[in-house]
């Protein structure tokens, strides 16, 4: 979506602040999903399933804490790729008015 006459950065800021306050939404309508309990919910246009289930997770800093790998074997281990970050701040004074 390209807003006209804005800058990029501009662009990509105001966008930025339009997911957040879905997000917030988005955040409301899934804990009201949830207090339904589990099971299918049919609204107008879409059906939402909500399910419990149990989740196992290796703590796996534990065990490296446990079995103290050597600075060689974690170096042996680890790779490297480039990776791109674009980070969008208000500027110092501007008037940010998202409708």
């Amino acid at each position: 979506m390209n807003l006209p006459n804005n800058h990029p950065a501009d662009s990509l800021g105001f966008l930025k602040a339009q997911i957040a306050n879905l997000e917030s939404l988005a955040k409301v309508e899934h804990a009201r999903l949830v207090a339904m309990g589990a099971g299918a919910h049919e609204g107008n246009t879409f059906r939402a399933t909500v399910s419990v289930a149990e989740r196992e997770s290796v703590d796996w800093r534990a065990i490296c804490e446990k079995l103290a790998p050597s600075r060689q074997l974690v170096t042996a281990h680890t790779s490297a790729k480039e990776i791109t970050t674009v980070r969008v701040v208000a500027r110092t004074g501007a008037l940010l008015a998202v409708a």
